[in-house]
């Protein structure tokens, strides 16, 4: 997996503060993307031992609340595997940390895969310029939700985090 940048004390991508993790490649190209630059699988830097460190680190404070995965795409075929296997072990070592994810792909399909089960909160679909709207809080465009995930799994339904 190749990454472009970890954000450390962020406010905008999720409840409380948070570290975020801004992985390359998207095969979804959505027009007046905010990250085109991470659209590429093969540009940023490698992600490595010394980064997850480094995540790992930022997730000790006490005062960080979890850890957002975006992007690019954190499910783009390129970095799933690596994207489940990294969320497996935050949820192990730090079970009290919330795991946020964006990806443009949907709950229907996300609910199916092996990330689902360490996700607390899901903002899905591509973003489309024609419903920006900026009076939504952490999406860009009102097709897009802000999913609890662990509910939504027991209830066999979208439960909508409340924002």
């Amino acid at each position: 997996m190749r990454y472009h940048n970890i954000t450390k004390d962020d406010m905008l991508n999720g409840d409380g503060l948070r570290v975020v993790l801004w992985v390359a490649g998207c095969p979804h190209h959505c027009p007046e993307c905010q990250n085109p630059l991470t659209w590429d699988p093969d540009g940023g830097l490698p992600f490595t031992e010394k980064e997850k460190a480094e995540l790992f680190a930022e997730l000790a404070k006490p005062y960080i609340s979890g850890i957002t995965l975006s992007g690019g795409d954190p499910l783009a075929p390129s970095n799933e595997a690596d994207i489940v296997s990294l969320a497996r072990e935050i949820r192990r070592t730090f079970p009290d940390r919330t795991i946020w994810l964006y990806t443009g792909y949907d709950w229907e399909y996300v609910r199916q895969r092996d990330i689902a089960q360490y996700l607390d909160v899901l903002v899905d679909g591509r973003y489309k310029r024609e419903l920006r709207d900026t009076q939504l809080h952490w999406r860009g465009s009102s097709n897009q939700r802000v999913i609890a995930v662990q509910p939504s799994l027991a209830a066999g339904q979208v439960i909508l985090h409340c924002d």
